[in-house]
């Protein structure tokens, strides 16, 4: 097998997103529904109908991805004859996305998925208050030079790098004085840009350990199968199938970097030539273009991107 399927991770929500996909398909509208059943709440009205700022809570955003994701991967098993355990040779996600890449494997339950989700939104907007913490953006600057930034900001505080997407774009995450510090590091360091970033808390970084015992807590309520493909994990940037070190690495990500360059790195290094994004938004598509030399992608979101998906499927398959 040469392709992967990935998920997208916040950011990538819009208003709207996943409605034709269910208006469509039944298998998609079913897992709207699934996830609305087990919210006990309408959240597929804030998905399709906004406002947009309901939609960006935290809370809100991490489980409506996912539902978008799995309804388009539903939607490509029943008119596609997409199947995870025999055509992806791994499944990854960036941040949230790995939930999504699980429940995609058969790992986690929809139901399950869900809850997790809106319990690790809420528990990474309460891990710090408002105006606390901060993320920015360091573009043009390799990994190892954003981490050397992060490190001269920090000055007693906290700033590390939370995610490391590929092609010269990182993201370092903590106090706010600190990653403020960082930005202006970061200009005279050779950055092509260096901002902060619209967020609602600093994500991925120690300062996030509160919710990461919240879901260690959660997780360990929840049955984890193992996944009918290897999950390549944000904090690993490797594969991984046992169902214990699965529950220990999610509790891991909330505070960890997500090493998405690597992790696009790895598969292609495994032979994977074809990246398929499930969900919401292309941005993991033009990642895998500037990380991984000579490998496709192919976003699916909409009822437009099956047949295409399916032929890029087959493409997969005979290289």
């Amino acid at each position: 097998m040469t392709a992967a399927f990935t998920f997208p991770g916040q950011g990538s929500q819009t208003v709207g997103m996943g409605k034709a996909l269910a208006e469509a398909f039944p298998a998609a509208r079913a897992v709207f529904d699934e996830v609305d059943a087990a919210l006990g709440e309408k959240l597929t009205g804030i998905i399709w109908d906004g406002p947009a700022e309901t939609l960006q809570l935290t809370e809100n955003a991490q489980p409506a991805l996912m539902a978008v994701s799995i309804a388009a991967l539903r939607v490509l098993e029943t008119e596609a004859g997409f199947s995870v355990g025999r055509d992806a040779a791994f499944v990854a996600g960036h941040s949230l996305g790995e939930y999504s890449a699980l429940a995609a494997a058969g790992s986690l339950s929809i139901r399950d998925t869900a809850l997790l989700l809106r319990t690790r939104g809420l528990a990474m907007q309460k891990a710090v208050p408002v105006g606390v913490g901060a993320m920015a953006a360091l573009l043009g600057l390799d990994y190892e030079a954003a981490v050397a930034v992060a490190d001269e900001a920090a000055q007693g505080q906290v700033c590390q790098a939370a995610n490391d997407n590929g092609a010269g774009q990182v993201v370092v995450s903590g106090d706010k004085a600190a990653v403020d510090r960082a930005v202006e590091i970061a200009k005279t360091r050779g950055a092509k840009r260096a901002m902060l970033l619209p967020v609602s808390a600093p994500f991925h970084c120690k300062l996030m350990q509160p919710a990461a015992d919240v879901m260690a807590e959660a997780l360990a309520g929840v049955t984890i199968k193992r996944p009918a493909s290897p999950l390549v994990s944000n904090v690993l940037a490797t594969a991984i199938t046992d169902p214990e070190e699965i529950r220990r690495r999610l509790v891991e990500q909330v505070t960890g970097t997500v090493r998405w360059r690597e992790s696009v790195a790895y598969m292609a290094g495994q032979g994977v030539t074809r990246f398929f994004e499930i969900g919401a938004g292309k941005v993991l598509t033009g990642l895998v273009k500037r990380i991984a030399e000579g490998a496709a992608g192919t976003s699916v979101g909409g009822p437009g991107d099956i047949a295409a998906a399916k032929d890029a499927l087959a493409a997969a398959h005979s290289a």
